[in-house]
């Protein structure tokens, strides 16, 4: 008698040939990564975070055209950051009972509708709706990507995710780049024309659902069920606990940066806006070096050490940066982003081991979480910007990588294999 198969996410990155029976009776093999698959998720990524990171760059035009004030700006930022952490985990924890896999391109067409919002915005009311379209659409596309590159991930599980969220973070870099040579000549019409890499990203992902549908194993109640020899449920739910707060300061403290930079640059230094736009890119091109890192690097020594340092490491620089000068405050800031950026993949597949079961629900937490500490981040630190001034900011917030110490709570997983 034949013995039963038992299938797995991970054996789902095996390519599957509807023609040959007799291997599909066969247990599945993981083989390498699916380089392909990776490289258009993360493709994809780097579309969806570019339009995304858009908002916070036209934000000097914004507060010009419209005489917002910075605690106005922040309600932009949450309006946006909200939208996508409160569904993420929603959207996660559907998938994980049953997988859509032309969701991401469904979620795309609200980015695209929202661009097309944005540029036509003529009120405060309109921006913040915008935002939340677009806001949206990154809620539907992070967590069944997330569950892709793993698929897709041959093992590789933290290169895979480091694939992935680099992707998005080099969009997030281009984006106030884009911004600086389109955006400020041509006004905020011209975001219309980003509507186009909107509907790129939409045939892009309506390919990788075609390869992800064959690949979709159905789950019943049975693949929800926590795996033998998981994690006691009061150590997992102390380590998610302390993960959340590393995140939490971890994107406080970009926000603050994200947000906030163009305009303490132009405050403090009185460079130009475009001068400003293009030292946040180096800034946002520095985070996305760290995550490409941050994966490989748990693979090879274990997560834990890579979260600790990751978060903890950068406090030494961000306590430098509010009292140098222009040329010392872009090589901090360089620091800082490659340092604190390495964490998200290493806090992903950390999390994705500490609850197997629940991989879409888990990704869209833990990104849903960073977009809501980031949104309400931006707001109060708004708020905090017009009472006491830009620079108090980057003082009060340069000691938040110090939560980074709860680390050495976390528990020890088992290293990763080579």
């Amino acid at each position: 008698m034949n013995k039963p198969v038992v299938v797995t996410e991970e054996t789902l990155a095996a390519p599957v040939i509807a023609a040959d029976v007799d291997a599909a009776a066969k247990p599945a093999v993981t083989s390498g990564p699916v380089y392909l698959v990776l490289g258009g998720i993360s493709f994809s990524h780097f579309l969806n975070d570019t339009m995304q990171s858009l908002i916070p760059s036209v934000y000097p035009i914004l507060k010009e055209n419209y005489s917002l004030s910075f605690a106005q700006i922040g309600l932009i930022t949450l309006a946006f950051q909200i939208t996508a952490s409160l569904l993420q985990p929603v959207v996660g924890s559907v998938t994980d009972r049953k997988p859509q896999p032309f969701s991401l391109a469904i979620g795309m067409g609200f980015t695209f509708v929202g661009l097309l919002m944005l540029s036509g915005a003529h009120n405060f009311a309109m921006l913040v709706l915008s935002a939340s379209m677009i806001g949206l659409g990154s809620a539907i596309f992070h967590p069944e990507s997330s569950r892709i590159a793993r698929m897709a991930s041959g093992g590789r599980y933290g290169f895979a995710q480091s694939v992935f969220q680099v992707g998005g973070n080099l969009g997030s870099a281009i984006g106030p780049l884009l911004a600086a040579l389109i955006v400020v000549p041509f006004g905020q019409p011209s975001i219309a024309w980003f509507s186009s890499i909107a509907f790129v990203a939409i045939v892009v992902l309506w390919r990788i659902g075609s390869w992800y549908k064959p690949r979709i194993m159905t789950r019943g109640k049975a693949a929800m069920k926590r795996p033998a020899g998981a994690q006691s449920g009061s150590r997992v739910a102390l380590a998610i606990g302390i993960l959340i707060m590393l995140v939490f300061s971890k994107y406080i403290y970009l926000s603050s940066l994200t947000s906030y930079y163009t305009f303490y640059l132009m405050h403090k230094f009185a460079v130009t806006t475009q001068t400003s736009q293009l030292l946040l890119f180096v800034f946002l091109g520095a985070v996305a070096a760290g995550v490409y890192f941050g994966g490989p690097l748990g693979d090879r020594f274990g997560r834990r050490y890579v979260i600790w340092f990751s978060i903890l490491g950068a406090l030494p620089f961000t306590l430098l940066l509010p009292y140098v000068n222009l040329e010392w405050t872009v090589i901090l800031s360089v620091i800082i982003g490659l340092i604190i950026s390495s964490a998200m993949p290493a806090i992903i597949v950390y999390a994705q081991e500490l609850v197997p079961h629940r991989f879409g629900m888990i990704s869209g937490l833990f990104f849903g979480f960073a977009f809501g500490a980031g949104g309400l981040g931006a707001a109060m630190l708004g708020v905090v910007a017009d009472a006491k001034g830009i620079d108090f900011v980057y003082m009060v917030c340069a000691f938040l990588p110090a939560i980074g110490l709860l680390a050495m709570f976390l528990p020890k997983m088992p290293k990763p294999a080579a």
